[in-house]
């Protein structure tokens, strides 16, 4: 086992380890640490714990001290560079007319880089952008292209929950989303009320996924045959999932009536197959084009 603290440079970034040494360091510290970019300054997202040696990346690099008030002035100060380094870029793009769309400027600690994110359709030629870049700030300058998705997890933006992005408040990193999950949890087909600000498939699928696959595996399926606990026989007409409950077509006499029942007082063959979606030609076409931009953002990503 070995000692480590959590670090954190972005909001909702990656969490990266280092070694705290003997340093006193608790939850929600600032600290000076050696990255591969160089000197960075990062929060500390939990207090030291201890983890298998095998999952931290050797060799695990050592905090170099917590943060002072003059580290921290000069973290405020390179956020306002940060703003008038963006703008100068911005100008410089339009310069060269290159088509590509800046989304965030950033400094390391020790200002030794200036990093600029950005998106485009495709591969952008920018060598005379970086040596003007390299001409005004008289430092190393490095261009990352990026996804829509880490765009909007930068950018950040309210869901159509009402509530802050997954991706930008908490989401650390992504996690593989498919048509799938919307399946299983009886949503939408539509792709506009599946997908998110970045125009993907929505993370919050995942949220829920696991709770979903076990309610769905004790419910029959939608079509089948059910005997209930007082001996009638009917067909599945609808399905709760959460409630589970289900309502069943039932001949009562010479009519056949739906009634609902607790999922516990029917008896049927118990299916591990995922329910059965009818999807339109329309829709059909429209979810494989989802399905193909999730798999191009994954390489993106990657």
């Amino acid at each position: 086992m070995i000692k480590v603290i959590g670090v954190r440079f972005r909001t909702a970034g990656k969490i990266y380890f280092f070694d705290p040494g003997k340093l006193t360091i608790k939850r929600g510290d600032h600290v000076i640490v050696e990255t591969a970019r160089g000197i960075e300054y990062g929060t500390v997202v939990g207090d030291p714990r201890e983890v298998e040696e095998k999952s931290v990346i050797q060799p695990l690099k050592p905090v170099l001290r917590i943060a002072t008030e003059r580290d921290d002035e000069q973290e405020a100060a390179n956020k306002v560079k940060e703003k008038e380094a963006f703008k100068i870029c911005l100008e410089k793009i339009r310069k060269h007319g290159l088509e590509m769309k800046l989304i965030d400027a950033e400094y390391t600690f020790d200002n030794n880089k200036v990093l600029f994110y950005f998106t485009a359709d495709g591969r952008i030629d920018f060598r005379e952008l970086v040596k003007d870049l390299a001409a005004v700030f008289k430092t190393r300058i490095e261009l990352r292209q990026i996804g829509v998705r880490d765009e909007t997890k930068i950018l950040g933006g309210i869901g159509i929950c009402g509530r802050e992005l997954c991706c930008h408040r908490h989401l650390s990193e992504f996690v593989p989303v498919s048509i799938k999950m919307a399946k299983e949890q009886n949503l939408s087909l539509n792709p506009t009320k599946i997908s998110g600000v970045c125009g993907r498939l929505m993370c919050c699928l995942k949220h829920e996924e696991d709770t979903y696959e076990e309610l769905n595996r004790r419910l029959p399926n939608v079509g089948d045959h059910v005997t209930t606990e007082d001996g009638l026989k009917g067909e599945v007409h609808s399905v709760n999932v959460l409630r589970q409950l289900v309502k069943v077509i039932v001949e009562v006499g010479d009519e056949k009536e739906i009634q609902e029942y607790r999922v516990e007082q029917l008896r049927f063959k118990r299916k591990h197959k995922h329910n059965k979606v009818d999807v339109q030609d329309e829709e059909l076409k429209e979810l494989e084009k989802l399905e193909k931009q999730e798999g191009k953002s994954k390489l993106d990503d990657n």
